[in-house]
């Protein structure tokens, strides 16, 4: 097996973890905070593809449809807070499974009457066509341009938790949200921003993947399921936890499609499998967490 083509299978591994990562991340902030399990984050991934489309048709301009579709479906989001999740805070957990479990269907027959059931293309921007010599041998611009806007949201969300005051009172809310009442901090506005916040990541990463696959209504199905194995190797609720499961369980995908092409997704679960086998509560999650 050639050392170049492992390399570059490495290099699509953790393009393909970049994308796993925007959904983890959303998925993450949102249980961490408001203990919340988004069935539906797969379809709001689905409707930023389709926003991204959207966008691309009637502004002609990709960066644009980049910029508004995460933000558009992050004020969905924040609509679907204050109107469907706020009113079942502090009851079972499965009243919100159960709703964001039939919002993701509300949501993909939604999209399959407005854009109807086929697929739709998402060209790649004319800038970010064609490929890069990165050492070890030409990798697709695109993808690389994918690495780097998942890298600088990374970098972006750390300096806001770890280096503002916002951030401080979201770290705060996580560990004890009735401290913070005591505190005078308006709670529930938190919990309405920060699930804005991960519904925006998640559209982000489907305008990102979108001219990497076919934009469709089930697009979001799958990626649900390779998120949540994201987010269950990393830990529920822990960010650095989603990064690292992103990246390894994108590399141990690709690296199983280059060897045993029909043992790719079978593999991601096995990885799951053994690593809450070592740690039951992910790479980074803590006993009891969200309980």
């Amino acid at each position: 097996m050639d050392i170049q083509l492992i390399s570059l299978q490495l290099f699509s591994g953790i393009a393909l973890g970049a994308i796993l990562i925007m959904l983890a991340l959303g998925l993450s902030i949102i249980f961490g905070i408001l203990g919340v399990v988004n069935f539906a984050h797969g379809s709001f991934f689905m409707v930023g593809a389709y926003a991204g489309v959207f966008f691309l048709t009637y502004t002609g301009n990709f960066w644009w449809a980049l910029l508004l579709a995460p933000l558009v479906v992050g004020v969905l989001g924040l609509g679907v807070e204050r109107l469907l999740i706020r009113p079942l805070y502090g009851r079972p957990v499965d009243d919100p499974i159960l709703l964001t479990f039939g919002l993701s269907y509300i949501l993909v027959e939604a999209v399959r009457i407005l854009f109807g059931t086929d697929g739709v293309p998402f060209d790649t921007p004319a800038a970010l066509r064609g490929v890069t010599n990165i050492g070890v041998g030409y990798f697709p611009t695109y993808r690389l341009f994918v690495i780097g806007v998942v890298a600088a949201v990374l970098v972006a969300l750390w300096l806001v938790l770890e280096k503002t005051r916002i951030g401080l009172i979201v770290r705060a809310g996580a560990r004890d949200p009735q401290i913070m009442r005591v505190l005078g901090v308006d709670i529930q506005q938190l919990w309405l921003v920060v699930f804005g916040i991960g519904i925006g990541l998640a559209a982000l990463g489907g305008v990102l993947a979108a001219p990497m696959r076919t934009v469709n209504p089930e697009m979001g199905n799958f990626v649900l399921s390779e998120a949540f194995v994201v987010t269950v190797i990393g830990g529920m609720g822990s960010l650095l936890g989603s990064v690292v499961a992103g990246l390894l369980v994108g590399i141990v995908v690709n690296m199983t499609s280059l060897f045993a092409p029909e043992m790719a997704t079978i593999a991601m679960f096995a990885f799951m499998a053994l690593v809450l086998l070592v740690r039951p509560h992910g790479l980074f999650g803590k006993p009891g967490f969200g309980t």
